[in-house]
C-alpha cells in the first residue's frame, strides 16, 4: 500500500534557491548549510574548454545550482566569473567554446543535453515550474570580461570559425547571427537532413557538418550560399566526427554501418565493423585509409567521444579502438597504412584532447603507480609518433577532462575523496608541480568529515571479480549498510569525486550515510566501464537475462558477512539503471534486501523497449529470435517478480524524464498497491532524469535518508 510523507528537509532552501537571473547580480547573503545539506554544498567543476592560441580556458562552476562560467588565462591562471548568476532555477550552461584566439567565449543556456530522445513538440525543460516557456539560447562573452554577457539567439552547440563567425544549431538546421548580439540571425545553410558536428575549416571559409538521414548519415561541406553542398563520398553508411587536416585540404571521418538489412540476433552481441574515411572538401572524392576487424572487439566504440577522431601532426590520425579489449588509442598514416597501439596495458583512455602543433596526444586514463589506480583516474601525454606515455598526475586524487592551455601549460579538473571537483594547471614536464584555480571558498562545505573510501573485491557466482568501494567509520558495533548501484550502465564509481554531476551528488550521499552510521558499498557491477570491454559488454545482460543483478545480490551477500554489519538491515538504493537493479533487489531478494530508494528505474523491459521489438514486427516474417526476446526481457524485468517482493521502496522521479518513460514508475506504482507492498512514492513536476536543480537533489536526497533510517534504523 502507499505510504504518504511530508518531505520537509528540503523546504527551507527552496525560497533560498529562487533568486534573480541577471547576468550581473550579487547573490544574496545565506547562512552556512548544516546536515546533509552541508554534504550537498559542493562546487562542481565542468565543461573545462580551451581556446587554440592565446592560453584562455572556461568553464562552469555549479554551487547548490548556480550556474556560472569562469575563465582563467595563462601564465598566470587567476580564475575570473565571466557570469554572476544567482538562482537555482535549473538551467544548464553547456557547449562551452571559445574563439581560436581565445577572445570571446560561447555557451548554450537551457537544454537538457543528456536526454535520450526530446520532449514533445521540442519543449526544453522548465524545472522550476516558471510560468514563461524556458527556451534553448545561446550566449557569448569577451573572455576579458570588458562587457556583459549577451543572447545571441535560441540555439544550441555554437563554434566560432577562425575569421570570427559564429555557427549552431536550430531547429537541426546550421544558423549564424553577429557575436555582439546586435544583428539578425539567419539560416546559414539548408540541407535536407538534421544537422549535426559542426566544424570549421582551420581558415574559417569552410564549415563541414553531419547531415543525419535516419538509416543512413553524409558529411556535408558549406562553402559559400553561392556554391552547392559537397557530399564526401556519400554511401548507405552512417558518417560522422569529421576533422580537418591542419591544410584544410582534406576531411577525415568515422564510418559505420547504415541500419537495415536482416534482423540482428537480440538476445547475443553481434559485431559493428567502422572504418575511417579521407576525403576532398572541394570536389568530394574519397577513399577508406582504415578498417576495423570484423570480430566483437573490433566494434565501434560506444565509449566518451566515441572513436576520438583527430587529425595530427606528421600527417597522421589518433582514433580509439578496443580492438585489443581495452579502450586504447591508436596512430597510423593519414593516407593509409598500419594502425600502431600508442597506449597498451590493462587500462581505459576516456577523456582525449590535442596539444597545440598536435604533435601530443593528452589523455586520462584508470591506471598509474598508486595501488587502486584502475578505481581513478590521471593525466598522461604521448606523442603521435609513439613511444612511452608521460604521466603528468599521479597519486590517490583524481584528474579527468584534460585540455592544453598554452605552449606547455595543461589544464584539467581534480578531485579527492574529501575534496570536490576544481579546475587545476601543470605544466608538460613538470608533474607535481599543480595549481589549483581559486573560485572562492565553499562556505560550510564539511570536508573534514567525509571518509576516505577503500577499494574491495568479491567474486560473482560465477567467477567474475567485482570491483566496489566502500564507505565506513570505525566503531560503532554492528551497523546497518547500504549497496549504491549506479546508473548508466557504461559508468564507473571512483574513489573520490566523479566528473558527472549525478555521481558526485550520489558520492556525497554516500558519504553522509557513511558518516551517520550506515557501511555503504558501491558496487561497479559488469556492464561498467574501467575493467575492459568484456566486463563492459558482458553475456545475457541487461534485458538479455539481468546477468549483472547477480554482482548486486554477491555484494549483499559480503556485506551479511562482515563482522560490522547487521546482516539483517541491509538496504540499496540507485538510479536509473540503479534504478532497475534496486528493484530487481527488492523483488528478487528481499531476504537480503529490507529497503529500497528507486530513482526513476526501468522496471519493464517488455514496455521501456516496446519501440525496439515493434521494429522486428514492423519486417515481416523476418523476426529472428524476437519471441524469445519478449520472455527473456520479461523474466529480466522487476515486476516479473513482483510475487516475491517484500521490502518497502521509495520511488522517486521527475514526470518530464527524457531518459527513462515517466510510466516506468507509474505502472510499478500500481503494482505494487494491487501486491499490498508498502511504498512511497516522491514525484517532481517538470523536473528531467538527471535533476536540473539542486533544490530537486536536495528533495530527493533527504527523502532518500529518511526512508532509509525509518526503515533500517527504527528509533535511531
Amino acid at each position: 500500500m502507499a505510504r504518504k510523507r511530508f518531505l520537509g528537509a528540503a523546504a527551507a532552501v527552496i525560497c533560498a534557491a529562487i533568486g534573480p537571473t541577471a547576468w550581473g547580480q550579487s547573490a544574496p547573503s545565506t547562512p552556512p548549510p548544516t546536515g546533509l545539506q552541508a554534504f550537498l554544498s559542493y562546487p562542481f567543476a565542468s565543461d573545462l574548454a580551451a581556446s587554440t592560441t592565446g592560453g584562455v580556458i572556461a568553464w562552469v562552476q555549479n554551487v547548490q545550482g548556480v550556474r556560472n562560467i569562469w575563465v582563467a588565462q595563462g601564465p598566470s591562471f587567476a580564475a575570473r566569473a565571466l557570469t554572476h548568476l544567482t538562482a537555482d532555477d535549473g538551467q544548464e550552461l553547456k557547449s562551452l567554446a571559445l574563439s581560436p584566439d581565445g577572445k570571446t567565449v560561447v555557451w548554450t543556456r537551457g537544454g537538457d543535453h543528456d536526454a535520450n530522445w526530446p520532449a514533445e513538440g521540442g519543449l526544453a525543460p522548465d524545472p522550476d515550474s516558471s510560468p514563461v516557456q524556458p527556451k534553448v539560447e545561446v550566449w557569448a562573452a569577451p573572455a576579458d570580461g570588458a562587457s556583459p554577457p549577451v543572447k545571441i539567439a535560441d540555439g544550441d552547440e555554437p563554434t566560432i570559425s577562425s575569421r570570427g563567425e559564429l555557427a549552431y544549431i536550430k531547429d537541426h538546421q546550421v544558423w549564424t547571427a553577429p557575436l555582439d548580439g546586435h544583428g539578425k540571425a539567419e539560416q546559414l545553410v539548408f540541407d535536407r537532413g538534421k544537422a549535426d558536428e559542426l566544424a570549421w575549416s582551420p581558415d574559417g571559409t569552410a564549415l563541414a557538418f553531419v547531415s543525419d538521414r535516419g538509416d543512413h548519415a553524409f558529411v556535408a561541406v558549406f562553402h559559400g550560399k553561392d556554391q552547392p553542398l559537397v557530399y564526401l563520398a556519400p554511401s548507405t553508411g552512417i558518417d560522422g566526427e569529421p576533422r580537418w587536416s591542419p591544410d584544410g585540404q582534406r576531411i577525415a571521418f568515422v564510418r559505420r554501418q547504415g541500419h537495415g538489412g536482416p534482423p540482428e540476433p537480440i538476445l547475443t552481441e553481434v559485431a559493428y565493423p567502422w572504418s575511417i574515411w579521407t576525403a576532398d572538401p572541394r570536389t568530394g572524392a574519397g577513399k577508406a585509409v582504415w578498417r576495423s576487424g570484423k570480430g566483437i572487439d573490433d566494434s565501434f566504440p560506444h565509449v566518451e567521444g566515441e572513436a576520438n577522431l583527430s587529425w595530427a601532426a606528421g600527417d597522421r590520425l589518433v582514433f580509439l579502438s578496443e580492438a585489443d579489449g581495452w579502450q586504447h588509442l591508436y596512430t597510423m598514416p593519414a593516407g593509409g597504412g598500419e594502425a600502431r597501439l600508442l597506449t597498451p596495458g590493462a587500462f581505459m583512455v576516456e577523456h582525449v584532447a590535442y596539444g597545440p602543433g598536435r604533435n601530443l596526444v593528452l589523455y586520462d586514463a584508470n591506471t598509474g603507480n598508486a595501488p587502486d589506480d584502475i578505481e581513478r583516474r590521471h593525466i598522461f601525454a604521448v606523442s603521435v609518433e609513439g613511444g612511452a606515455p608521460n604521466a603528468l598526475t599521479d597519486g590517490t586524487g583524481l584528474e579527468y577532462e584534460p585540455v592544453w592551455a598554452g605552449e606547455h601549460d595543461v589544464a584539467f579538473v581534480a578531485a579527492g575523496p574529501k575534496t570536490p571537483t576544481a579546475v587545476a594547471v601543470v605544466t608538460h614536464g613538470h608533474a607535481g608541480h599543480r595549481q589549483v584555480l581559486d573560485t572562492g571558498p565553499a562556505t560550510g562545505f564539511p570536508a573534514d568529515q567525509f571518509v576516505v573510501p577503500r577499494a574491495v573485491t568479491y567474486k560473482a557466482p560465477d567467477g567474475l571479480t567485482i570491483h566496489a568501494d566502500l564507505f565506513e567509520t570505525p566503531g560503532g558495533g554492528r551497523k546497518p549498510a547500504v549497496i549504491f548501484v549506479h546508473g548508466g550502465p557504461p559508468r564507473q564509481m571512483l574513489l573520490g569525486w566523479s566528473y558527472m554531476d549525478y555521481y558526485s551528488n550520489a558520492y556525497a550521499v554516500n558519504e553522509y550515510l557513511a558518516t551517520h552510521g550506515y557501511v555503504v558499498l558501491s558496487v561497479n557491477y559488469r556492464l561498467g566501464i574501467g575493467y575492459g570491454r568484456a566486463f563492459n559488454h558482458p553475456a545475457h545482460a541487461g534485458y538479455r537475462g539481468a546477468s549483472e543483478y547477480q554482482d548486486v545480490l554477491a555484494g549483499g551477500r559480503w556485506l551479511q558477512a562482515q563482522a560490522n554489519v547487521d546482516p539483517a538491515r541491509i538496504g540499496i538504493w540507485g538510479g536509473s539503471y540503479g534504478g532497475f537493479l534496486t528493484a530487481m533487489a527488492l523483488a528478487r531478494n528481499s531476504d537480503v534486501f529490507k529497503a529500497g530508494v528507486d530513482l526513476h528505474g526501468v522496471h519493464n523491459w517488455t514496455t521501456e523497449h516496446s519501440g525496439f521489438f515493434a521494429r522486428f514486427g514492423a519486417e515481416g516474417y523476418e523476426k529472428g529470435d524476437l519471441e524469445q526476446a519478449k520472455i527473456v526481457a520479461w523474466q529480466s524485468s522487476p515486476v516479473s517478480s513482483i510475487d516475491s517482493w517484500k521490502s518497502p521502496v521509495l520511488l522517486i522521479q521527475g514526470d518530464d524524464d527524457r531518459n527513462v518513460d515517466f510510466h516506468q514508475t507509474v505502472d510499478l506504482a500500481r503494482r505494487l498497491e494491487a501486491h499490498a507492498i508498502p511504498f512511497e512514492e516522491l514525484v517532481i513536476p517538470n523536473e528531467i532524469h538527471g535533476f536540473l536543480r539542486h533544490a530537486s537533489w536536495l528533495e530527493a536526497d533527504s527523502a532518500t535518508v529518511d526512508f532509509l533510517n525509518e526503515e533500517l534504523k527504527p528509533g535511531g
